[in-house]
């Protein structure tokens, strides 16, 4: 592991010289490539040059104590060693963590789809507190949200809704959310007071950018309609509504909450990109489990990963096995708690595998 991080080390200061250069400054597209890179290795090289330090100091120190010294002086010697000691240790984790494979997608925009599952009208309740919820993070986390498309019902709930999160690392944060989220609640449709279990479908997905998918308009077949409502009343009489079949692959995606078909036909082709992305990757990956399948899940819409229990004030996250008695500030956007513990257990299990 060492001798990697020095060549990193090495890297970095190259990197720094040539991006320092008024040649390659001049080189804007080559110039980019390397400040990116760079990027990429500053915390890994700091790191690296803290334990550097840090081991430096403990020879030092052991040094110090081969001579003889005042009985004060010796014990402050000794603290400060033990102290280098530990910080050696938690610096070397740290090291390790930096160095496992990245997720290639993880500082895209992210696309979130949420359906109304189990539980009808309640379903498509929960399916808009779960909007609210995801909304709400993007917002502490200063990510602009935008809403792909959407379908409603006459209570306010949705039956499926999709947005697009733009963020650095958003991808990061929030890929651990796919899967079956359910509620257990009395809902405002029961006269007899009575709980309920209801559970809403989250699909996340990086957003494809027009370069990471090639998708030739030969395989497409595009349908304009007119925009409807709740139970499919007409909501204006242009037709500005876009669906979009990807022939190959049969996936159909529509788009109807902009009054310009340019623009319902734009959104509904990021959503295209997003699906034939993932596709890609689920078929790329085949029956080789990765490392974040294995411990939080395979993030399969059919798999139950999280409980938010109302009358208990709970939320569980059944893959980690961790409850929160927050439910109210979770649902406000307070996720970290969850997403910090997911990402942990996800490069414990990565580490594991390295071992």
């Amino acid at each position: 592991m060492l001798e990697r991080l020095q060549g990193l080390e090495e890297r970095y200061d190259e990197l720094s010289n040539l991006i320092s250069d008024p040649e390659i400054i001049n080189r804007q597209n080559e110039w980019q490539k390397y400040t990116k890179e760079h990027a990429e290795l500053t915390e890994v090289v700091s790191v690296y040059r803290e334990y550097k330090s840090a081991q430096e100091t403990i020879e030092e120190n052991k040094s110090l104590l081969e001579d003889k010294l005042e009985d004060d002086f010796r014990e402050l010697v000794l603290s400060e060693l033990e102290e280098l000691k530990e910080k050696k240790k938690v610096l070397e984790e740290k090291m390790r963590i930096l160095l496992l494979p990245r997720d290639p997608n993880d500082e895209k925009n992210v696309v979130i789809e949420i359906r109304g599952g189990t539980g009808g009208e309640e379903a498509a309740l929960f399916a808009a507190d779960l909007l609210k919820m995801y909304s709400r993070y993007a917002e502490k986390k200063n990510w602009a949200v935008e809403m792909l498309s959407s379908n409603y019902t006459n209570i306010g709930g949705f039956k499926e809704v999709i947005i697009i999160i733009e963020g650095k690392g958003a991808y990061s944060r929030l890929k651990f959310e796919s899967g079956v989220h359910r509620v257990q609640r009395i809902p405002v449709t029961e006269s007899g007071g009575r709980i309920h279990t209801s559970a809403a479908t989250v699909a996340v997905m990086p957003e494809a950018e027009e370069v990471d998918i090639d998708i030739s308009q030969n395989d497409l077949r595009v349908d304009i309609f007119c925009s409807s409502g709740p139970g499919g009343q007409s909501v204006n009489t242009t037709q500005s509504a876009v669906r979009i079949t990807h022939v190959p692959t049969g996936i159909v995606v529509s788009c109807q909450d902009e009054k310009s078909q340019h623009k319902n036909k734009d959104k509904a082709m990021k959503v295209l990109r997003a699906r034939l992305l993932e596709k890609a990757e689920d078929e790329q990956a085949g029956e080789l489990a990765s490392a974040r399948k294995i411990m939080v899940g395979s993030g399969d819409r059919s798999e139950r990963i999280r409980t938010y229990n109302f009358p208990q004030g709970r939320v569980t996250d059944h893959r980690i096995g961790l409850t929160s008695y927050r439910l109210e500030e979770v649902l406000q956007g307070e996720l970290d708690e969850f997403i910090d513990a997911l990402i942990t257990s996800d490069q414990a299990e990565k580490l594991k595998r390295v071992d």
